[in-house]
């Protein structure tokens, strides 16, 4: 897929550019990821009817990349190429990973191939320079239990239920009590109040949020949504041969309340992780970073999915564009909007270009960092920045 230009214009609200500041320690990271979460579902991006007020203070704090896309709208190979710059066809993941394929349409695959393995991945690059590496949440990479690659904190899953989830924590399975997205953020609250000061740390949380089945939520996120009726989302009528996601498409509207619980729930998240940054007395010298591996649908188009899940599978702007939203205090200008297309292959040079490490440099990367434009910085003349990303 090719997409150009939209001739949006930047906004780089506040007048005043902050200073960069003299080179000091390496930044603490945390990255949020969500799953099925598209950038028009969001507040930031334009969304008035799912209510997003932490992602939306999230983007006010620093610069949203307006245009961000990822190289597939499928979970396991955008997390793939998130991680390690690369694209699907270039690491191997191509589809997303299932004990159980399917057949028709073709979807789905059984595991990475075993090349997978020797990929340079954004956690190992930053562990070697010093960093403590810790993983929440969802995975989806393969060998999931004990995902390695530089972590040296992982908590991952096992099942995707939203009540009473199953974990592997270090390589033991543990059972909780409680709602998802609350569990991993404590797991990833305790490894902040784990951190010293004197050696950075890149933690990732990956919640499952708002990818369906759409039950167990909790009332308080249900209720807000009790009597909306979405008139704003361009649904359309099921597609003739919109076989998955049909119970979906049946009656959008009360799907999409589900949906829409299930955003806020995961805003609540993010909210809540950012103040535990702030209460650690961490916030000045941490990068806070607010992503998706791909998005949604909920009825645009007649469809319901991302685009490998629908039939026909399909590439809409709608499951390719994602939120990219980057907070680092006293560096990124706040209120900032960049209306340069980026890719989901330019997050790894960019991320070790903030983190003053070398990105691999037998890997063929084609990505490149928009660090340049995150803090405002004019690029040279002769490399300006390309109107193109490809997926």
């Amino acid at each position: 897929m090719e997409v150009t230009r939209r001739g949006l214009m930047a906004s780089v609200a506040g007048p005043f550019l902050m200073q960069r500041r003299a080179a000091g320690p390496r930044p603490n990271i945390v990255l949020v990821l969500a799953d099925d979460l598209a950038a028009w579902m969001t507040g930031c991006y334009g969304n008035r009817e799912i209510r997003t007020p932490n992602i939306d203070r999230l983007a006010d704090a620093g610069a949203r990349m307006a245009q961000s896309f990822v190289c597939t709208p499928a979970s396991s190979p955008s997390r793939a190429t998130l991680f390690t710059g690369r694209t699907p066809r270039q690491h191997g993941i191509l589809d997303f990973l299932t004990d159980t394929p399917a057949a028709e349409p073709e979807q789905g695959q059984k595991a990475p191939p075993e090349s997978f393995a020797r990929e340079a991945m954004l956690s190992e690059l930053l562990a070697a320079a010093g960093y403590r590496c810790g993983y929440v949440g969802k995975w989806h990479m393969g060998g999931d239990e004990r995902p390695g690659r530089g972590f040296e904190f992982t908590a991952t899953l096992r099942g995707e239920q939203y009540e009473d989830p199953q974990l592997t924590v270090n390589g033991s399975a543990v059972s909780e009590k409680g709602y998802l997205p609350e569990i991993l953020t404590k797991y990833a609250s305790d490894f902040i109040d784990q951190q010293q000061k004197d050696r950075p740390f890149f933690l990732t949380v990956a919640h499952v949020n708002p990818q369906p089945p759409y039950d167990g939520h909790p009332q308080r996120y249900t209720d807000p949504y009790r009597d909306a009726r979405f008139e704003t989302f361009g649904i359309q009528p099921a597609a003739a041969n919109a076989l998955r996601g049909k119970e979906y498409l049946e009656d959008p509207v009360p799907n999409i309340r589900k949906c829409a619980a299930a955003v806020t729930a995961l805003d609540d998240q993010v909210g809540a992780l950012h103040r535990k940054v702030i209460g650690r007395g961490l916030f000045e010298n941490t990068i806070f970073i607010f992503t998706s591996d791909n998005g949604f649908l909920l009825g645009r188009h007649g469809l319901w999915s991302d685009g490998h899940a629908s039939h026909p599978v399909n590439m809409f702007e709608e499951v390719m564009r994602v939120p990219m939203i980057w907070s680092w205090p006293g560096r990124i200008p706040v209120q900032a909007v960049r209306p340069e297309l980026v890719s989901a292959y330019d997050f790894l040079p960019t991320l070790c270009e903030a983190a003053g490490v070398e990105p691999p440099k037998d890997r063929n990367l084609c990505g490149r960092s928009y660090l340049p434009l995150l803090l405002n910085q004019p690029l040279p003349r002769k490399s300006p920045w390309p109107d193109l990303v490809f997926g």
